[in-house]
């Protein structure tokens, strides 16, 4: 058995294309999709990452604005930008590049974002109308991985699916998700973390196993059974005297060993990455339609 590879770009390629079309139907009725960025000092892989989500605002035809503030901004100079995106009326969301330099605002300047400009679908009502399967912006990244196995053909209904990680931006919204009665879920999920004795116990199980832990290769071949498919969520830097930039890029899972032996899985980078950015355009254009509902 050689595992087939879910290409998170192909099908992120068709999303925006999707996207980009919807996008200027609406433009058509008066209404362009708008993304506020803020970026709080300067942060090299935060910088990278808000040049992509603009490189894909321009791509898809969404209006871009980037706030920049240096590391020293206070706490009310990042709520006085939050408090202008809120009430700018050609901007339909609004994105806080984390982490800010200093974490201990972080709670405080995402909840001040209103719940429907939210489209990172962090604040607290986003997160529990997501918890009782109301309409609301669904998180990045597991929205992604949900729309990733779906269009690869491949169903969540029925399946036990392990979860291993519990963050609050990936592990535990996806193990909700995967469990609504919807058409991306209707699961049967397990959770897994860091206090959960024997993890390959519950993956050995699994028919599906989404690895968000956040460290090189910890979920290996003989933790999975044959067949089963793997969502690899992390991407680390591995050091790597051979590569010219020092290091090497790994996931959460060890790939190669596990090629023979599952039916499916996602590359890193190249496989839930370009799904997070591809549903924040997905969520801005949803914001901006809802304004001529």
């Amino acid at each position: 058995m050689t595992a087939k590879i879910l290409d998170g770009k192909a099908v992120a390629a068709e999303m925006r294309a999707e996207i980009k079309t919807k996008t200027a139907e609406l433009t058509e009725k008066g209404v362009r999709p708008g993304l506020g960025v803020i970026l709080v000092g300067d942060d090299p892989a935060s910088r990278s990452y808000v040049t992509a989500k603009e490189k894909a605002c321009e791509e898809a035809g969404i209006l871009s604005r980037e706030i920049r503030l240096p590391a020293s901004a206070s706490k009310a100079e990042i709520l006085a930008e939050v408090d202008q995106l809120n009430h700018a009326s050609d901007i339909h969301g609004i994105l806080v590049q984390l982490p800010l330099p200093d974490a201990s605002i972080e709670e405080e300047v995402l909840n001040t974002i209103l719940p429907e400009k939210d489209v990172d679908g962090f604040h607290p009502v986003s997160v529990g109308k997501m918890m009782l399967g109301l309409p609301t912006f669904l998180p990045c990244t597991p929205h992604g991985i949900l729309h990733l196995l779906k269009r690869s053909g491949i169903e969540c209904k029925g399946k036990h699916v392990v979860v291993v990680g519990r963050s609050n931006i990936v592990g535990r919204p996806l193990a909700n998700l995967l469990s609504l009665k919807t058409d991306l879920g209707n699961a049967t999920v397990t959770l897994c973390h860091t206090g959960t004795p024997d993890i390959g116990r519950f993956t050995r199980e699994a028919d599906i196993v989404i690895a968000a832990v956040g460290r090189p290769e910890v979920i290996t071949a003989d933790m999975v059974r044959e067949g089963a498919v793997i969502v690899d969520v992390g991407v680390n830097r591995v050091e790597d005297a051979s590569k010219k930039r020092g290091y090497r890029l790994a996931g959460d899972c060890d790939f190669d060993p596990m090629l023979e032996k599952v039916s499916a899985i996602t590359p890193v980078p190249g496989g839930v990455g370009p799904m997070t950015i591809t549903m924040l355009l997905y969520n801005t254009l949803e914001s901006a339609a809802r304004t001529l509902a």
